[in-house]
């Protein structure tokens, strides 16, 4: 079927603008694959299912909105105290001085740069792939736009146990840049591997990371997305979980004038699990969407999907999760919950919940809410002499803790909620 005009027009018009990347016959010929299925299915338009609650305008036009530079200096990094393999990125491009040696134990990394333009690598057999599964049934253009145009990222191949995380960071030093950055990430079996990321990146961001995770490995992420106030965001996960394999994630967002976080994940393996979290605080012109589908295709497979939004000022919150359970996928586990907790009475929280179960012996549940600060727990706390700010503070930490205590690791717990306190004490200031 023919794409309307409209959505045509803006396709190309956003294509205009860029150009493929150069690299070795097997990556150009991913990449022109990519922008053919592009051009056929066009970039997204409101009149779009999956971007109602969500305006793109701003994701797909030609050129980035300027955005103002944060100045964040005094402020410790998140991860900044721990031993760690650095990859550091200024506005979409690698900064080798900034970043540390990319050897290590169990591990190899390199720029996707260097790896397209090899004539055999891993990578030809896994870039654009989980990408290009996660279109069905829901076609998901702004990533197909990142395999087509991704000018650089790393290829990241763990063969055993890698004790430091590696930790990508990306920071925004011009106003008007506009990164597309595309990471791969392979699990041999039994493997485990930590990635950290944490910046704004740039004006407008467009990331896409698939993970390809064999039996029995371990995959866990932890991110902090920057706190520059007019960045826009758009981001992918692409994950494909083997036998006995594990995948959690965990998103912490404050700020930004757009953000949409996309997870998508395939449990191919029996007995895997699949945990996917976000925790995001938000004031004013600020706009977040979170974006999951999880499918289940193996026997005894659990998931999470645990979301929790802090919204003031006008402040909006998107959640859309599926949970797809095929046939023969008997014993699945699959849990959702979705919550806001809007400080005013501007502020709305926007839910779509979903589950699509074809086997007849499952637990699936699902569940979203929102609401105010609890009247009588805040009594509570205003009797015993805790000041009304803080007091609202100490519930609104505790609404936002299921969803960080996702994170296994306590130190990374602990360092969260106390990045968390301090945006609330910011905002109380």
């Amino acid at each position: 079927m023919a794409l309307p005009q409209a959505k045509l027009d803006a396709t190309e018009a956003r294509l205009a603008a860029l150009s493929l990347p150069e690299g070795a016959a097997w990556a150009t010929g991913l990449r022109e694959g990519a922008l053919a299925r592009l051009r056929a299915a066009g970039l997204p338009n409101r009149r779009d299912e999956y971007w109602k609650y969500t305006r793109p305008d701003a994701l797909v036009a030609p050129e980035a909105k300027p955005a103002a530079l944060f100045d964040t200096a005094g402020e410790a990094e998140l991860f900044g105290n721990r031993d760690r393999i650095k990859i550091v990125f200024v506005d979409g491009e690698f900064d080798a001085e900034a970043s540390d040696d990319l050897s290590g134990e169990n591990v190899s990394i390199e720029r996707l740069a260097e790896a397209t333009r090899m004539d055999i690598h891993w990578a030809k057999d896994l870039y654009g792939t989980l990408e290009e599964r996660g279109q069905t049934p829901v076609a998901r253009p702004l990533a197909t736009l990142n395999t087509a145009m991704a000018t650089d990222g790393v290829v990241i191949h763990a063969t055993g146990q890698v004790n430091k995380p590696v930790h990508l960071v990306y920071h925004h030093r011009s106003t008007t840049s506009d990164a597309i950055l595309h990471h791969v990430i392979k699990l041999d079996a039994g493997a485990d591997l930590t990635i950290l990321e944490s910046g704004p990146a740039a004006a407008r961001f467009n990331k896409v990371m698939e993970v390809d995770i064999a039996d029995g490995a371990a995959f866990h992420h932890v991110r902090k997305q920057g706190r520059d106030h007019e960045r826009m965001a758009v981001t992918h996960m692409f994950a494909r979980l083997g036998q006995e394999s594990a995948f959690k994630s965990f998103t912490l967002t404050a700020n930004g004038v757009l953000t949409r976080n996309e997870c998508v994940i395939e449990m191919t393996g029996d007995d895997a699990v699949a945990h996917v979290a976000g925790a995001c605080v938000g004031d004013g012109n600020f706009h977040h969407d979170d974006t999951v589908f999880i499918t289940h295709d193996a026997e005894r497979c659990e998931s999470r999907q645990v979301f929790k939004k802090v919204l003031r000022n006008g402040a909006t919150g998107v959640f859309q999760g599926k949970i797809l359970v095929k046939e023969g996928a008997q014993k699945t586990d699959g849990y959702q919950i979705s919550q806001s907790l809007l400080l005013d009475g501007d502020s709305q929280f926007l839910a779509k919940p979903e589950l699509e179960i074809y086997a007849d012996d499952v637990a699936c549940s699902h569940g979203s809410t929102s609401g105010a600060i609890d009247e009588e727990a805040l009594f509570y706390l205003r009797a015993r002499g805790i000041s009304q700010d803080v007091a609202t503070d100490l519930l609104t930490l505790a609404f936002l803790a299921e969803a960080v205590e996702e994170v296994e690791d306590e130190g990374l717990r602990e360092d969260i909620l106390n990045r968390l306190q301090g945006w609330l004490e910011r905002r109380r200031g």
